[in-house]
């Protein structure tokens, strides 16, 4: 399931609309490190929750709210801001204790790797 939603994530990237520094797909919820290009940031989050959505109750043969509404963002406006921010993105399957290694979680990514 949590590939449909990564699905999403390259669809905006192929639609232009934002380019994925950093993210993560938790059990519950995403945290997603974008640059935005093409439109603004509720209409990409409101366009990638829905879709997601979509997809994964069709494959659960469900038709359930997934995401809860809204979202939390946050601006950064230095780089070491940005990478800083990509390494606490990344490691909240460890902080989770979901695993113990990042390289034991296959939901994440990073444009640096």
């Amino acid at each position: 399931m949590g590939r449909l939603v990564v699905n999403e994530f390259r669809r905006a990237e192929e639609d232009g609309k934002a380019t994925s520094v950093a993210w993560v797909v938790m059990p519950d919820h995403f945290h997603w490190l974008i640059e935005l290009h093409n439109g603004d940031l509720p209409k990409l989050m409101q366009a990638t929750k829905s879709r997601s959505a979509r997809a994964i109750n069709k494959a659960r043969g469900l038709h359930e709210t997934l995401w809860q509404k809204g979202y939390f963002d946050r601006a950064l406006r230095r780089e070491e801001d940005l990478k800083a921010m990509a390494r606490y993105i990344v490691g909240n399957p460890l902080r989770a204790g979901i695993v113990d290694h990042i390289g034991e979680y296959s939901l994440w990514d990073a444009m640096w790797l």
